[in-house]
């Protein structure tokens, strides 16, 4: 009766978790279809194009950068191999830089909209991931263009084939998606039960705990830190809105490990990724790592009493 109840109680915590980060990631799915269609993301990336000049790229790969930030990674990685074809390929340091910031500052609308079902504000992790995103990739270019290294010209090692059209095709694909991101949660949950049970997360919080709090996040966001860092935000935001509602984490716990899991998450899937157009692992996932668990503990020493200016949910 103990294993039912909890099995009852574990699908009723995924169910809400899911429906609340449907009730935010649907409505947003929608309008980016609409610009998609109306052919509306390129005027988006025109204010980009004069800056990428600063991290040392083309003006074209504004328009590359404003299609992950506003889509995704993927539709970022189609559209830089479309132009690659009639242009000179980035060099490695250059495609590394690019898709650094692309890592750092893509699919804002779902991801910052899921931060603020958390409780913080959707202005703060915008204008953080994109300011992170262009600082991280100017040092990047300084750093490039004065070692000289990785001043080969890239290779893209896989060509994805392009998404079917029409409006049908894209309905199907959103729905398996969102059924996937359900199971997602579901297993995290059991995962995550399973871990306290056994006494497991309590190590690994104390083995994470003198890093996590040199940036300022507490024990009980650690576990739900270190899987937002692995699989993604949205992931990691699902179980966070589920530990906020139960009243489990603090503010500045929530803004913490948030904007930690803005700058670097899916680490492995996204790395590989980016690895795939020839980028470097040395940017992808070393030097994004880094300056997030930095740019984090600054930020956090910063707003030394909670961030209640930053953190709450104030849009």
């Amino acid at each position: 009766m103990n294993l039912i109840n909890a099995c009852k109680t574990l699908l009723k915590d995924a169910v809400a978790a899911s429906l609340d980060l449907y009730k935010v990631m649907i409505p947003v799915i929608i309008i980016v279809k609409l610009l998609q269609e109306l052919d509306l993301i390129q005027y988006l990336a025109v204010p980009l194009e004069p800056i990428m000049n600063l991290a040392g790229l083309p003006a074209e790969m504004g328009l590359v950068w404003a299609t992950s930030i506003i889509v995704n990674l993927y539709s970022g990685l189609i559209v830089y191999i479309s132009m690659v074809t009639t242009m000179d390929p980035l060099s490695v340091a250059q495609i590394t830089t690019l898709t650094t910031m692309m890592l750092i500052a893509h699919s804002l609308p779902v991801e910052c909209k899921v931060a603020q079902k958390c409780g913080v504000s959707i202005t703060g992790q915008f204008t953080i991931r994109m300011v992170s995103a262009l600082i991280l990739g100017i040092l990047m270019h300084l750093v490039f263009s004065n070692t000289g290294i990785f001043a080969e010209p890239s290779k893209i090692l896989w060509e994805p084939q392009l998404p079917e059209s029409g409006i049908l095709p894209w309905a199907l694909n959103e729905a398996n998606n969102l059924i996937y991101l359900f199971f997602i949660i579901l297993a995290l949950f059991a995962i995550m039960r399973l871990l306290t049970y056994f006494g497991i997360t309590e190590k690994l919080n104390q083995l994470l705990k003198p890093v996590l709090e040199a940036i300022g996040i507490g024990k009980d966001a650690a576990t739900l830190t270190v899987i937002g860092l692995s699989l993604g935000i949205t992931y990691g935001g699902g179980l966070i809105i589920h530990e906020v509602k139960s009243g489990k984490l603090s503010k500045r716990d929530v803004f913490a490990s948030l904007t930690l899991m803005g700058l670097a998450h899916a680490l492995i899937e996204d790395t590989l990724l980016m690895m795939l157009l020839g980028a470097h692992i040395s940017g992808t996932l070393w030097t994004r790592l880094v300056f997030a668990l930095i740019f984090v503990g600054i930020m956090m020493r910063f707003y030394s009493n909670e961030p209640a200016a930053v953190a709450e949910r104030a849009d």
